[in-house]
Parts: C-alpha cells; sequence; structure tokens
C-alpha cells in the first residue's frame, strides 16, 4: 500500500480534496465523504496511470501581513 497527501478545504457547503501527487482532486459533504471520494478517484487513476517514482510535497506555512504586506 502506497501513502499519498490529502489537501481538504471547505468550499461552502462541501469540502474538496486534493491529492497534490497525482493531481485528483474528489469532493463530498463531510471530510469523510470527501477523503473516500479522493481515495475512490485516486485508486481509479492510477490503475490507469501508475506512479513508478513518487515524491511527497512539501508542506508549509507563512504569514502575510494585512493589506498582503509581510
Amino acid at each position: 500500500m502506497e501513502t499519498f497527501t490529502a489537501v481538504i478545504e471547505k468550499d461552502e457547503d462541501m469540502y474538496v480534496a486534493k491529492c497534490p501527487e497525482v493531481g485528483t482532486v474528489s469532493q463530498g459533504a463531510t471530510l469523510e465523504e470527501a477523503l473516500a471520494n479522493l481515495k475512490e478517484a485516486t485508486e481509479l487513476y492510477l490503475e490507469e496511470f501508475p506512479v513508478h517514482e513518487k515524491t511527497h510535497p512539501i508542506l508549509t506555512v507563512f504569514g502575510v501581513g494585512k493589506g498582503g504586506k509581510s
């Protein structure tokens, strides 16, 4: 079993889930549903387009001052 990254954001009344390693995107009414749908979409994608070398994205945070100036 391979491990992938899920980035999940709230978008109005739905959660949008993205897998940055392969570019799959899905959504759901709950976090759990969005993640399950992303897992299914990623599994289907990998059946057609297997990943031979995978790197995990670098995740960090940064600050921006009020008005867009740091």
